[in-house]
């Protein structure tokens, strides 16, 4: 079966445009929440992770006729980003077909991207008349569309949003298109943007750290929320050969899904289904399950959990990864950017592809004293990465689960 490599990558984030501001802060593992500009946040911690006012994209704010919001405009930057990074150009107008001159046939290129909440933003400045859009209808989740027009992708254009998993799925579902034939290149990933509506959804649920986000910390008291997009450009070994692709970060080497099938928020206590998901992909991947000195060169190297920074799930997941991966070293993405919510598996793929790129792991941000019941390793320095693989936790509500695994690319 054909590799599904990664060639492109593209970032907003908390830490400013484009991945090279991403490995910088991920290095320099120093971030805060800050108050968000909303003067309706009338709830007790309107905290978040925001994208800088500075970095965000002056795109179009309308495409075909239809208002374009927060999160659209996310994921389509990060989308020109990766596009670019991955030595592609955006195809001809909707009547193209066939190849074209940079070798892509446009009915091939396919589009995966998910979000939790969407275009939120127009819906809410609907409902109180903020936005001058007030009264236009526009879709709540136009992601991919919005995306595979700019691109003029005429594959498969799909929006997924089953929560917090909802980019490892989309991530995953990219590398089936391929690895089935349905697509020779994917632009997959997720975007999310500040919602009003799911901020003070979680305050009510008493489920936001009025601090920071601490995953595994013994004072952890809840999440709190990041924005921005990751796209991740997905390619068929063979088309990214044929085409002479100037960079491969890694490969997509395995998945593995999941449902708890047991409350609408809460992880099952066992933890069996999100081991269940971790096992399929590991073994899918081929990589060995110890850490790597430990299972030598080509063993799991580091493991990016899903880690929210609630009670249940740090310890649920923590006592998982204690018995199936031990002393495999952890990297928290959401410790660095909070939870991107449907956008949280597609960051941490991306966090995934630059470790594997540049073998380095970087410093964890400082969470506070950890947790004794959550016995995982978070390093406080940067180190040389081990092992030749990386594996991706994403969970959420309704039990949906779903760990990926990013390998080293073949020469």
């Amino acid at each position: 079966m054909d590799d599904v490599l990664v060639t492109g990558l593209g970032a907003l984030s908390p830490l400013g445009a484009g991945t090279g501001a991403f490995w910088r802060g991920m290095h320099a593992a120093d971030t805060a929440p800050v108050r968000v500009p909303d003067p309706l946040a009338h709830m007790d911690h309107p905290l978040m992770y925001l994208v800088p006012e500075a970095d965000l994209p002056d795109g179009p704010e309308e495409q075909d006729g239809l208002p374009l919001g927060r999160g659209s405009r996310f994921a389509l930057a990060a989308a020109r980003e990766a596009v670019a990074d991955a030595g592609l150009a955006a195809l001809p107008g909707p009547d193209a077909s066939g190849a074209t001159d940079a070798g892509l046939d446009p009915r091939r290129v396919a589009v995966a991207l998910s979000t939790g909440m969407g275009d939120t933003d127009l819906h809410e400045g609907w409902w109180t008349g903020e936005t001058p859009a007030s009264g236009r209808w526009a879709p709540a989740f136009p992601l991919a569309s919005v995306v595979g027009g700019w691109f003029g992708a005429q594959g498969v254009n799909t929006c997924v949003s089953n929560a917090c998993a909802a980019s490892g799925y989309a991530l995953s579902m990219a590398a089936d298109l391929i690895r089935s034939g349905e697509a020779d290149v994917v632009i997959a990933g997720g975007a999310e943007a500040y919602s009003r509506v799911a901020l003070a959804c979680f305050n009510r649920l008493g489920a936001i750290d009025p601090e920071r986000c601490r995953p595994f910390a013994a004072e952890r008291r809840g999440t709190l929320f990041g924005e921005g997009a990751a796209v991740l450009v997905l390619e068929s070994a063979a088309h990214a050969r044929a085409r002479g692709a100037r960079t491969v970060y890694g490969r997509l080497a395995g998945a593995g899904w999941s449902c708890d099938a047991y409350h609408p928020t809460a992880p099952e206590p066992s933890g069996e289904q999100i081991e269940r998901a971790m096992r399929v992909a590991l073994r899918e991947a081929g990589a060995g399950t110890g850490s790597g000195a430990e299972s030598g060169s080509g063993g799991l190297g580091f493991v990016i959990p899903h880690g929210t920074g609630t009670a249940l799930n740090d310890v649920v997941e923590s006592q998982v990864l204690d018995a199936l991966t031990p002393r495999t070293p952890l990297y928290s993405v959401k410790a660095l950017i909070g939870h991107t919510g449907g956008a949280a598996g597609a960051f941490a793929a991306l966090a995934a592809s630059l470790v594997l790129h540049h073998k380095t792991l970087p410093p964890n941000v400082p969470v506070g004293t950890p947790d004794p019941e959550c016995a995982v390793p978070l390093p406080s320095g940067s180190a040389p990465m081990t092992g030749a693989y990386g594996l991706v936790n994403a969970y959420a509500f309704g039990g949906n689960n779903i760990s990926l695994v990013f390998g080293e690319a073949a020469a």
